[in-house]
């Protein structure tokens, strides 16, 4: 059975801080990975990465890591609207299957998911994590040590979910972490609200970027995603800057993620996110080669049943819709997994007596 992020976070929610070092015994039968080649190595061998990170912690005394811009002092325990500081919280870190195929492979992918968040979708399933900012505060040290032990157990890559507000961090302890011996790609988990200035300090860091598409209507992202209308804008220039630094999705011999630049899109009831102008705006804007997964696992969360336009899940006939506009754009590399929800939709919609 696939195990969804809805269901890992729930049962994260059961196990609480023992996800932040599992037992190794769990995965005793895995292989190390040959050590890869990741971005940031070459900038450290450059004597750049330090830089970088100078740069981005510097961004904390005046915080403009989002689009809000909100100018918080976070080194001195100021929040924003994210309400985080410039200490690190990190809720849970463990191998995670339910994610892209080439991301999960056949060992995971090593997710950490960091507390607090700088949209507050009104649907969001983590919303315990990313609203109400549970998890445990963690000096960069310890996230680098967190990598570490999921390479350790055999996991693909560091996939670093809700990271804009925590970036600086992520930056430190990637760099104390390749010095112990890291060697995975770092995959950027974002919601697609990022701002270009701190994406273009990213590029030779970042490895796979795994944006959200979330709305193409500014009235839609300003109802849902806690007044954000520069949502579509942002995302789209974002989504533009992380195809330039990283070009498209590859994977290597094993069938497993290396590099590029790999796009979400939840489809959501009554075609609230816009999927038609999602499609049509990857179409005319990157190579239509480019992966996109058409979500299928919309849920109504946290305060979702407050609107009547999102209180459901979507309809087979929805998500059947959602795949087809992707046929006529031409879009070509569509996740495997959504291929596959759509052979068992159509197979069910043909065997519904008329």
């Amino acid at each position: 059975m696939e195990l969804t992020r809805r269901k890992f976070i729930k049962k994260s929610f059961i196990f609480g801080g023992a996800l932040f070092f599992g037992n190794d015994s769990l995965f005793a039968l895995n292989k190390k990975r040959e050590p890869g080649h990741p971005s940031y190595a070459k900038l450290e061998a450059q004597g750049k990465l330090a830089q970088r990170v100078e740069k981005a912690y510097s961004i904390f005394e005046h915080c403009e890591l989002c689009p809000r811009m909100c100018g918080a002092n976070r080194q001195t325990g100021e929040q924003g609207f994210c309400r985080a500081s410039a200490k690190l919280m990190v809720y849970a870190a463990n191998p995670h299957f339910g994610e892209e195929i080439s991301l999960v492979g056949k060992r995971g992918s090593g997710t950490v998911f960091f507390s607090n968040c700088n949209l507050r979708c009104v649907f969001c399933q983590n919303w315990p994590i990313s609203i109400q900012g549970y998890g445990k505060a963690v000096h960069d040290a310890y996230l680098a040590d967190m990598m570490i032990h999921l390479q350790n157990l055999g996991c693909h890559n560091i996939n670093l979910v809700t990271p804009t507000h925590v970036m600086p961090n992520i930056l430190n302890a990637t760099r104390i972490a390749f010095k112990k011996g890291l060697h995975l790609p770092l995959v950027y988990n974002t919601s697609g609200y990022e701002r270009l200035e701190i994406l273009k300090l990213l590029d030779g860091i970042v490895d796979i970027y795994l944006p959200d598409m979330k709305y193409m209507d500014s009235d839609k992202a300003s109802k849902y995603l806690s007044v954000a209308p520069d949502y579509p804008a942002k995302a789209q220039k974002a989504v533009m800057e992380m195809h330039r630094q990283v070009g498209e999705h590859r994977i290597d011999n094993q069938g497993i993620a290396v590099h590029g630049l790999m796009i979400r899109h939840l489809v959501m009831p009554n075609n609230e996110a816009g999927t038609e102008k999602f499609i049509r705006w990857v179409a005319e804007n990157l190579p239509r080669s480019t992966y996109v997964n058409i979500m299928h696992q919309y849920y109504p969360e946290h305060k979702a049943l407050e609107y009547p336009e999102i209180d459901r899940r979507i309809s087979v006939q929805e998500f059947l819709e959602a795949m087809l506009w992707a046929d006529e754009y031409g879009l070509t590399n569509l996740d495997q997994q959504s291929v596959q929800i759509r052979k068992i939709y159509s197979k069910q919609t043909l065997e519904q007596p008329s």
